[in-house]
C-alpha cells in the first residue's frame, strides 16, 4: 500500500527575476515499510525533495500525498500540526541542544503533547532504548561520541512514533564503524518497527541499506533501483 504520492511536482525559487528550478515534474511512489534511498550528486534536488515531504517546503507545481493527506493543500498551522505527529528527521549533524542531557533532547518533541511527565518519560525511556542508550540518559551530547549523538538524534526522531522517518546524510558525519551502526538502527527500524524510511545519502556503503534506490540528476528521476533481494 502506497504511503508517499508524489505526482509531477516541480520545485524551483525565484532569485531577482530569474526562476532556478530544482526538481522537474518527479513522480515516486513509496510504499508503507519501504527503506528508500535517495541518491545523486551535489545539487541534484535531493533535500529539497527531503524537505517537501517532511512538509518543511512547498512544491512550486504538483501534488504530494502521505497517508490519506495531500499536504501540498495543507495551511501553514494544519502542515506543522501534522509535521509534528507524523515525520521524524535525522540530521547529518544532530542537531542536538549542547544544554540539554539526552533524555531532555528526545522528550523536547512530547513537549507539544498532551503527554503526562510520566508518559513522557516511558516514551523517552523506550526510545533510548530502542538505540541502545537508556544507560546514557542524564549524559550531554559533549560527553557522547559522534555515533552517540547522532543514536540519540534517532531516538529523538522515533519518540512520537512518526509515520515516516526522513534522514538526510545521517551518516555523513560519522567513522566507518559509527556509520554502520546507525545503518544497522535505521535498518533495524524498518525490518522490526516496520518505520518506512526515505535516506538520502552520497555513500554507497549506507545506500546499500536501502530496500529501494532511486536516484535524482539535475531535479530528474533518472533511475530506479530495486536493491535488497525479496524487498
Amino acid at each position: 500500500m502506497a504511503l508517499i504520492e508524489l505526482r509531477d511536482v516541480t520545485k524551483s525559487y525565484k532569485r531577482d527575476a530569474i526562476d532556478i528550478p530544482v526538481l522537474d515534474r518527479v513522480t515516486i511512489t513509496v510504499d508503507a515499510g519501504d527503506f528508500m534511498g535517495l541518491m545523486g550528486p551535489s545539487g541534484s534536488g535531493k533535500s529539497t525533495l527531503l524537505n517537501l515531504l517532511a512538509g518543511i517546503d512547498r512544491p512550486t507545481r504538483g501534488s504530494i500525498k502521505i497517508g490519506d493527506t495531500e499536504i501540498s493543500s495543507l495551511s501553514e498551522r494544519a502542515l506543522a500540526a501534522w509535521r509534528a505527529r507524523h515525520i521524524g528527521f535525522i540530521f547529518q549533524l544532530y542537531n542536538l541542544i549542547p544544554v540539554l542531557t539526552a533524555f531532555e533532547n528526545v522528550e523536547l518533541p512530547l513537549l507539544l503533547t498532551n503527554l503526562s511527565k510520566a508518559q513522557r518519560r516511558d516514551h523517552v525511556m523506550t526510545a533510548l532504548g530502542i538505540v541502545g542508550l537508556a544507560e546514557r540518559d542524564r549524559h550531554y551530547p559533549r560527553q557522547l561520541s559522534g555515533g552517540q549523538e547522532q543514536r540519540v538524534a534517532i531516538a529523538r526522531a522515533i519518540v512520537t512514533d512518526p509515520t515516516l522517518l526522513l534522514a538526510d546524510e545521517p551518516t555523513g558525519d560519522l567513522d566507518a564503524k559509527s556509520a554502520g551502526e546507525v545503518l544497522t538502527l535505521l535498518q533495524r527500524l524498518n525490518e522490526e518497527f516496520k518505520k518506512t524510511i526515505v535516506m538520502v545519502t552520497h555513500d554507497p556503503h549506507a545506500a546499500e541499506r536501502a530496500s529501494h534506490l532511486l536516484h535524482l540528476e539535475k531535479g530528474t528521476l533518472v533511475e530506479q533501483v530495486v536493491q535488497r533481494q525479496g524487498a
